[in-house]
């Protein structure tokens, strides 16, 4: 089944690839208005294709950063409630040198 597209679906969506469209028999050749220009919506569908295909890539970008950011807020915090240990269990370590000092000085 090796059809033409059609306007509903047509065989590319690249409008550059597509067939220019011909006048119909009613129209009068080079009758078009000069406001009319079918550049100019090329390259505003060219641009808005572009960006909408960036779209996921920034959302994709965003959604990164911010699990970055996530997982160094919860690198600190872990170095945080590491390092609190380590500084109840040096007191502890401190302390009892003190009383072993103590100790020995009584003896």
């Amino acid at each position: 089944m090796n059809t033409a597209g059609t306007i509903d679906r047509p065989v590319t969506h690249d409008p550059k690839k597509q067939a220019p469209m011909k006048p119909s028999t009613n129209e009068l050749a080079g009758a078009t208005p000069e406001d009319f220009t079918t550049s100019g919506a090329i390259d505003s569908c060219q641009n808005r294709t572009r960006e909408m295909q960036l779209i996921p890539e920034a959302l994709a970008r965003a959604h990164m950063h911010e699990r970055l950011q996530e997982a160094e807020r919860e690198r600190r915090a872990v170095r945080l409630v590491t390092a609190r240990r380590m500084q109840r269990r040096a007191e502890r370590a401190s302390l009892r040198a003190r009383r072993a000092l103590a100790m020995a000085v009584m003896q």
